[in-house]
């Protein structure tokens, strides 16, 4: 025989994986085998140190039996079959060999199989058999563990698999009686009793003569299994009642030995039901993005769990049956399914245990053909499993033949919903004949009920995952509406550019004492573009014009039309920012992006505000109060402000590096989410602390943001700090405001408002704004007034409005009734402000005003100015005879 060389060795085990297979299994070391497991799965090093289980807690010793069996390595001891060895010993020394002999194995086959070789042995019969008891308790069955067991036969000779093992249903032959009776039955001749059955030694040509049959019970007296023994061997060849005697007490102890082996044999099972369940764990969890994809996977991970020739999940369409006038209890309901025809099917996944696992998806056809599909639909419709072990005899569902137009047939069934966690059924899976042969019984029901729930769970959470998907796109939509919507026309944006921009000094917006009110609202328009230029933002940042227009106008256009927080407000503020920052000489301090943000934040800190504040959010549970915590508006505010920035030809930071985007970001976010009240008070105390111990380092950008965060507030509430004729007509439009929001808590929620939101106590408006300003207003502007010089006259202007305020709380003025109450004016609703008003209306308002205005100050007070009228305000401010057909905005308290 010539050379094998390594490359013919190669070509053939390449050919021929089964022989290599067989070699391994029955050759190979078992160091050879675990040093090739180790090489095609190396450890994972951080599983390892992460998953470890601590050995103190484990036996080394059974823990090592344990995955002995797991592994398949069990060693199994070799049974003494030496007949004259076993007879010299006495009664109890050959019971107590017997039983150590049983109680060293828990493996259930290689038991039974010594069970039998040991009676074999003692009684002197040529062979005997064992029957283990399966199925449920309403239809128990014996099934052949093991036949023909003799004292030379092998395990693997005797044992019965799926494809050859015989059932004996109770009450049946000679075995079913036992099992059934729990009685001994010893026969002579085995012919002569009508309970054998001939066709067993006819197929195998054995010829049976004597037979003693006994039960094997466990602890409860349950019929765990039969022994059988056949044809002594000795003497008459028929079986003694010595031999009745030794074999009841052996199967008393085999009983035993029996449970036991059954038991660790389900641990075993239970151990790779959990490992594999939890591999359908992980599989839901890595997969949730595709429904499709999902159940494939967990149908091909389950394949050794479910152990039958085909498994189907069906898929339910609940939307056909949903009712969308169904509101009960704010909740999306369904309705039940009252028939089979109601019960659509979007999809069905079937897989076949003879093809290797592949799966296949029916058509909406196939589906609407398969007799399954209506079993499964009757599941749907009852929420309730079924489980059939011959369809053809159950006749629930019609005749048989139950054959698909593939060829398969179906005899049995086991059929479970799939639940949602408020009990919607979302689909169905059914389980086709087991390989075995046998019907589904309880275990499988437990295993398959496992089965359902994983799939569930993946489906639920696909599912949640497509309704996300579907609900971000609609939101996507939405919000290109929206913006489409919320940008400004570009109309009004070709009007402001071909118009003139005035200097901020030529507006006047270096003063603290700034008027606006008698300024259009393109005029207000274009005096933020100048404020933008003058602080050479647009040139320094690149800005396009055209851009800056339209995001002004934007911003302009999302301020809703309420009483106070308008867009004359927020220009308001964006203008005593600008002020403070020039005029009292803290622009040095700050970054240029720093500057660029504090701006924009100013005319976009009150974006969409609905007249109400945060609290009346929280305490309606409004969409914005469930979708933010704190701050409720401000975030909303911030939220809106990026928006805009986010609409096409309204981004003025397109132009910004990476880095500088970030800054401005976030400063824009600090500056607008610190006009939070509940923040100032948090931070006022930082900001004294800090102005009165020394020179504040505001290279340190903590400080910086301090000092911004206080700079918002001051801005915000700057409307206490003007002139008394501009603070005091602005108290009587704060105060509408709040009224309006104290007026709809008293009707819609039938609570009574804070004082300052209560119209019937508006004539304690004076007392309400001394402890505003007090609280509030002066310990910031005195603050900024011990900062900088330069910004004293914000303090010096909230002193004189104190004062006068101060003087109407005393009632130190000689003022009739009217006056003491603050007449405030009435807001008008949309139809009325289209209506034109009167001159003499008017010149009626503006006479009452003047005169209160004359009871406070020695000095003749300035009238306002008649010039053009503002569209945001709810009051307007017009030249003799001139239509009102535009409102005015102001600034505001909170």
């Amino acid at each position: 025989m010539g050379s094998v060389t390594e490359e013919a060795v190669a070509q053939f085990l390449q050919g021929n994986h089964h022989f290599l297979q067989k070699w391994l299994k029955n050759q190979a070391s078992e160091n050879m085998r675990k040093d090739i497991i180790n090489w095609a799965m190396p450890p994972s090093t951080e599983a390892d140190e992460t998953s470890k289980i601590p050995q103190d807690t484990m036996n080394p010793i059974s823990s090592s039996y344990f995955k002995s069996y797991l592994d398949g390595e069990r060693k199994r001891k070799v049974v003494d079959k030496n007949r004259n060895k076993l007879l010299d010993m006495s009664d109890n020394e050959l019971l107590m060999e017997l039983i150590r002999d049983i109680a060293s194995e828990l493996d259930v086959g290689v038991l039974c199989h010594k069970i039998l070789q040991n009676v074999n042995i003692l009684t002197g019969s040529d062979r005997g058999s064992l029957f283990l008891v399966r199925g449920t308790k309403e239809n128990k069955i014996l099934v052949s563990k093991l036949f023909d067991v003799t004292n030379t036969s092998t395990l693997e000779e005797s044992l019965h698999t799926a494809a050859n093992e015989i059932k004996v249903p109770f009450g049946r032959g000679i075995v079913g009686y036992v099992a059934q009776t729990k009685g001994t039955v010893n026969i002579k001749e085995a012919y002569e009793d009508s309970r054998f059955n001939q066709e067993v030694d006819k197929r195998t040509g054995y010829r049976t003569h004597s037979i003693l049959c006994m039960p094997i019970v466990n602890h409860e007296n349950d019929v765990v299994g039969v022994a059988q023994i056949i044809n002594k061997t000795s003497g008459t060849h028929e079986f003694t009642a010595q031999d009745e005697q030794v074999f009841k007490q052996y199967l008393m102890f085999c009983g035993i030995g029996l449970t036991n082996a059954q038991l660790f044999e389900m641990s075993v099972q239970e151990y790779k039901r959990n490992k594999l369940l939890l591999q359908l764990a992980k599989g839901v969890f890595e997969e949730q993005s595709n429904l499709e994809k999902l159940v494939q996977k967990i149908m091909l991970e389950s394949q050794d769990l479910l152990k039958c020739e085909r498994c189907s999940v069906y898929l339910v369409d609940n939307t056909s049956i949903h009712d969308p006038s169904n509101q009960m209890d704010n909740k999306t309901e369904f309705l039940k399914f009252h028939s089979i025809k109601e019960v659509v099917f979007t999809k069905a996944f079937d897989l076949f245990a003879k093809d290797g696992g592949s799966i296949n998806v029916p058509s909406a056809q196939e589906l609407e053909r398969s007799r399954n599909t209506e079993i499964a639909k009757h599941v749907v419709v009852n929420g309730q499993s079924i489980s059939v072990p011959d369809l053809e005899l159950d006749g629930r569902f019609g005749k048989g033949p139950f054959v698909d137009a593939d060829g398969f047939k179906t005899k049995s069934i086991l059929c479970m919903p799939i639940f949602t966690s408020n009990r919607i059924v979302i689909g169905v899976t059914h389980f086709i004949n087991k390989l075995n042969g046998q019907p589904f019984d309880e275990s499988d029901v437990s295993i398959i009920e496992a089965f359902s729930i994983f799939t569930g769970l993946g489906i639920h959470n696909c599912q949640m995952y497509e309704n996300a998907c579907r609900l971000m796109a609609k939101q996507t939509v939405a919000l290109e509406i929206m913006s489409y919507h919320a940008t400004a026309q570009r109309e009004e944006t070709d009007k402001i550019m071909q118009s003139k921009i005035p200097s901020a000094k030529e507006i006047g917006l270096y003063t603290f004492e700034f008027n606006d009110l008698p300024m259009s609202d393109d005029e207000t328009v274009r005096a933020v573009i100048s404020m933008f230029q003058d602080a050479g933002i647009i040139e320094r940042y690149k800005v396009p014009y055209d851009v800056m227009v339209r995001w002004t106008c934007s911003v302009k256009k999302n301020y809703r039309p309420v009483t106070y927080h308008n867009w004359r407000h927020a220009f308001n503020v964006a203008q005593t920012m600008f002020t403070m920052l020039y005029t009292g000489g803290l622009r040095p301090i700050f970054e240029d992006i720093e500057e660029f943000a504090m701006l924009v934040a100013c005319l976009c800190h009150d974006l969409d505000h609905r007249g109400t504040n945060n609290a009346f959010q929280v305490k309606v549970a409004s969409p914005l109060a469930m979708l933010y915590s704190t701050s409720v508006m401000e975030h909303h505010h911030f939220d809106h402000c990026i928006m805009i920035l986010n609409s096409q030809g309204n981004n003025i930071l397109q132009h910004l590096s990476t880095e500088e985007y970030k800054s401005c970001i976030k400063t824009l976010e600090h500056c607008i989410l610190s006009t939070d009240l509940a923040l100032y008070f948090k931070k006022r105390g930082d900001f004294k602390k800090m102005v009165e111990t020394g020179v504040p380092d505001f290279k340190n950008k903590t400080h910086r943001y301090l000092l911004i965060a206080m700079m918002m507030t001051a801005c915000d509430v700057a409307a206490i700090t003007k002139p008394w004729e501009v603070q005091h007509q602005i108290a009587q439009l704060v105060a509408n405001e709040f009224f309006e929001q104290g007026d709809i808590e008293k009707k819609q929620l039938g609570q009574t408002p804070i004082a300052m939101m209560d119209r019937e106590k508006q004539h304690e408006l004076p007392k309400m704004q001394v402890g505003f300003i007090d609280a509030i207003c002066l310990p910031v502007y005195e603050l900024f007034a011990k900062l900088s010089h330069k910004l004293s006259p914000l303090y010096e202007g909230v002193l004189n409005n104190k004062k006068n305020w101060q003087a109407l709380a005393d009632g130190k003025e000689k003022a009739n009734k009217e006056n003491e109450n603050i007449v405030l004016p009435k807001i008008e609703s949309e139809k009325e402000k289209s209506n034109v008003s009167k001159p003499s209306e008017k010149k009626e308002i503006k006479d009452q005003t003047k005169e209160q205005d004359s009871q406070l100050n020695s000095g003749k007070i300035n009238e306002l100015k008649s010039g053009k009228t503002s569209k945001m305000r709810s009051r307007s401010f017009k030249k003799k005879g001139q239509k009102s057909d535009k409102k005015t905005a102001v600034c505001s308290l909170v």
